[in-house]
């Protein structure tokens, strides 16, 4: 696989620098990445067709109901003979709107084209859906709960869910893509404005739905090689229980298991570790380093009971030092 360290942007044609206010439209997102101009041309240019045809018919309408109004009750029954069809005004309705749909359907085919067939050198990211977090994951097998992209580059998301269904859906990259449990889906795109977005899930998932967002960082040149490599040395230096912190928070697992005693989908990881817990079907366990290990890569195993068994695995996605991280830190919430 490809990486970024040393990689050059994509070469992209002179362009001035502009403020996000400069690249926003009026009533949508900032315009932030190279099909997010051509893409809002063309639904604005729907908007206006239909906009006009609406008030056309509309008007068209609104005089023919008066021009014909009865003046009387006499007139109105007296019977009219009726008046044959107008080819030409019958031609004229229907091929109008023909090349106009026609227009509208190649320049959409042909932006949908563009968006569904990625540059053969984009860098390529993992995105991981599931209730109610994003995790992305890099080609040198850095985690993230944020997503980081640099500026002027070709960038493939490879996108998955470990449960149900969630879409990933960045506004201002006017890109949008279902994440599906059991198969792999993608979307491409490239940053042209460096600035802070929101990542959302655009596909309703459950009670959290709302809260299943994640911040977009597009780097300025060089800036995404510096944020991963103090990255990398800052979680190298990391003691466990910090590191375990770490992917508590971007590995989901606080939308399922808090940290104060509240009772969430999961149980709580205040006061667990060393703790006596009862599992469906009878028998006890004692919350130790091993039934953790084996709670987070085969996490129907032993289900506690009064908690759904609703958690995916992780096995192959976590290292032997992350996981030991997140014992650690569980051992600390005393």
């Amino acid at each position: 696989m490809m990486t970024l360290l040393n990689m050059q942007p994509s070469p992209q044609p002179d362009r001035p620098a502009l403020k996000l206010a400069e690249r926003t439209e009026y009533w949508m997102p900032p315009q932030a990445s190279t099909v997010a101009e051509e893409l809002d041309w063309l639904f604005f240019l729907i908007y206006w067709v239909s906009l006009f045809s609406f008030f056309a018919v509309v008007g068209a309408m609104i005089y023919l109901i008066w021009k014909y109004k009865a003046t009387s009750r006499a007139a109105n029954e007296q019977p009219e003979p009726s008046t044959d069809h107008n080819t030409t005004l019958e031609i004229t309705w229907s091929v109008i709107p023909l090349i106009a749909v026609i227009g509208i359907f190649v320049i959409g085919f042909k932006g949908f084209v563009n968006m569904r067939t990625p540059p053969k050198d984009a860098y390529e990211i993992h995105a991981i859906g599931q209730k109610w977090s994003w995790a992305f994951k890099y080609s040198n097998g850095q985690v993230s709960d944020e997503f980081h992209v640099p500026v002027d580059t070709n960038v493939r998301v490879l996108i998955s869910s470990k449960d149900v269904l969630h879409a990933f859906w960045v506004p201002a990259f006017r890109v949008k893509q279902d994440a599906v449990p059991g198969r792999y889906t993608d979307v491409w795109f490239n940053a042209n404005t460096a600035g802070e977005y929101v990542l959302e899930c655009a596909e309703y998932c459950g009670t959290s739905h709302s809260d299943m967002l994640a911040k977009v960082v597009v780097h300025e040149p060089g800036g995404f090689d510096k944020w991963m490599d103090e990255k990398i040395k800052l979680e190298e230096a990391m003691p466990p229980a910090e590191l375990g912190e770490l992917e508590y928070g971007r590995q989901g697992c606080k939308v399922c298991h808090s940290i104060d005693g509240t009772r969430l989908t999961g149980p709580s990881f205040k006061g667990l570790f060393g703790k006596q817990e009862t599992l469906v079907g009878g028998g006890t366990v004692t919350v130790d380093e091993n039934y953790i290990r084996e709670s987070i890569n085969e996490p129907q195993a032993k289900v506690v009971a009064g908690y759904p068994p609703s958690m995916p695995t992780y096995k192959g996605q976590l290292s032997d030092k992350r996981i030991m991280g997140i014992v650690e830190y569980i051992k600390t919430l005393k």
